[in-house]
């Protein structure tokens, strides 16, 4: 089965950096849209980034455009999201989500096929 793993979450100062990984393991996912997704405590999920595997192609929204950094390493099947110039609104459980319909960038939320558990990620002021 499809399996994604999220690491390298924790507690950071604000306008530190973090590197959040994503290793998807049981499929093949060269075809695949790799999101990272993140939900603050009592807000609704935002995709803060998304990127296609097939062509390398990024998506950002607004909110961390210029500040989070999405990309993948085939060989080792993970996708990273570097995370620079924290903000206290950064503060969120950050989600790995994953589509093999090839269009999981452009469909957000409900094109996302796998989700990982979550991992914690706080900015503190």
């Amino acid at each position: 089965e499809v399996q994604l793993v999220e690491s390298g979450g924790g507690l950071v100062q604000a306008g530190g950096s973090l590197r959040l990984s994503c290793v998807v393991s049981g499929a093949t996912v060269d075809n695949y849209d790799v999101a990272w997704f993140r939900q603050a405590e009592g807000k609704g999920r935002e995709a803060s980034s998304c990127i296609k595997i097939s062509d390398g192609s990024t998506y950002y929204a607004d909110s961390v455009k210029d500040r989070f950094t999405i990309s993948s390493d085939n060989a080792k099947k993970t996708v990273y999201l570097q995370m620079n110039s924290l903000k206290s609104e950064d503060t969120a459980v950050y989600y790995c989500a994953a589509s093999s319909s090839g269009n999981g960038c452009r469909r957000g939320y409900f094109g996302m096929d796998y989700w990982g558990k979550g991992i914690q990620v706080t900015v503190s002021s």
